[in-house]
C-alpha cells in the first residue's frame, strides 16, 4: 500500500493505494498518529484502495473517533467492494462516505 498526504492548513488529504490489510494496516495507523495533530478536516480518499479487511477497519474507526473529537472525517471514492464491507460491517451508519 502507498500513502500519499497532502497538507493544506487544518485540512489533511491522504490517498491510499493498495490492499489496507494485516501487513499494511500498521503503517496507516503510524502516519495517522503522526500527522493528525492540528487536524479539523481530513479526508481518506480509497481511489486507488483494492482491499480492505479487519485490522483496516480498525484503523479507521479510530481516526474517525479522533476526529469526532477535534473535526470531521469523510471518506471518499470507495469502490463496490470496499463499500460492501462498509454495509456488512455496519460502518456504513459510523462514517461519512461521498
Amino acid at each position: 500500500m502507498t500513502i500519499d498526504k497532502k497538507a493544506n492548513g487544518a485540512e489533511l488529504t491522504i490517498a491510499l493505494t493498495g490492499r489496507l490489510d494485516t501487513t499494511t494496516a500498521p503503517q496507516l495507523e503510524g502516519e495517522l498518529r503522526t500527522s493528525l495533530a492540528g487536524v479539523t478536516d481530513l479526508c481518506l480518499d480509497f481511489a486507488g484502495l483494492e482491499y480492505l479487511s479487519s485490522a483496516g477497519l480498525r484503523v479507521i474507526l479510530a481516526a474517525q473517533k479522533v476526529m469526532n473529537r477535534q473535526g470531521s472525517m469523510i471518506i471518499k471514492n470507495v469502490n463496490d467492494t470496499i463499500k460492501e464491507v462498509f454495509d456488512i460491517t455496519g460502518f456504513i451508519d459510523i462514517l461519512t462516505i461521498e
